[in-house]
């Protein structure tokens, strides 16, 4: 582990920002990713701005198109189903978390083909049941089901996965 920390303290002080830097600097930070105002905000109180100073410069951001709830919600699912995997039960906490409206997660979802949902979560299935080395078979499906239900799956999906790969 390394000691740098412990000779120089002054590594641990964040640099609070001030409201003229605040602007620029969050427009370099919507601009790399689709980010919501939630995450915003945080950034904000992060860095010591807080209250109708964090608030105003979060509705500046909607004004100038560097926020949208909406394509953040769009983004968010089609990113976390294509690269982790979630289902939509994961994606709808995570985005709930982040403050997003119902309607906006509903958009968010639409971007998620279903041909392409199950197929995913064949694919995962047969995996982590590979994976699995249980040799009791209630267990190991268990188990399969519990990382499935983990992942964000739909119960009843999961159901009809494992039926597909190993008929009783």
């Amino acid at each position: 582990m390394s000691t740098w920390g412990k000779n120089n303290p002054d590594q641990y002080l964040k640099k609070n920002w001030t409201l003229k830097e605040a602007k620029g600097k969050l427009e370099t930070f919507c601009a790399y990713q689709e980010r919501c105002a939630w995450e915003v905000r945080r950034k904000l109180f992060d860095k010591g701005i807080q209250g109708l100073h964090a608030e105003n410069l979060v509705e500046e951001m909607f004004k100038d198109g560097f926020l949208n709830e909406e394509r953040f919600a769009r983004s968010f699912a089609r990113g976390k189903f294509r690269l982790k995997k979630w289902g939509r039960n994961r994606i709808t906490r995570e985005l709930k978390l982040r403050e997003i409206s119902p309607g906006q997660i509903q958009e968010g979802l639409s971007e998620i083909d279903p041909d392409e949902y199950f197929d995913t979560l064949l694919t995962q299935t047969e995996k982590k049941w590979e994976k699995t080395k249980e040799k009791d078979l209630y267990k190991k499906r268990n188990l399969v089901i519990q990382y499935l239900v983990g992942k964000g799956f739909e119960q009843d999906l999961i159901q009809e996965a494992l039926e597909s790969i190993q008929p009783q």
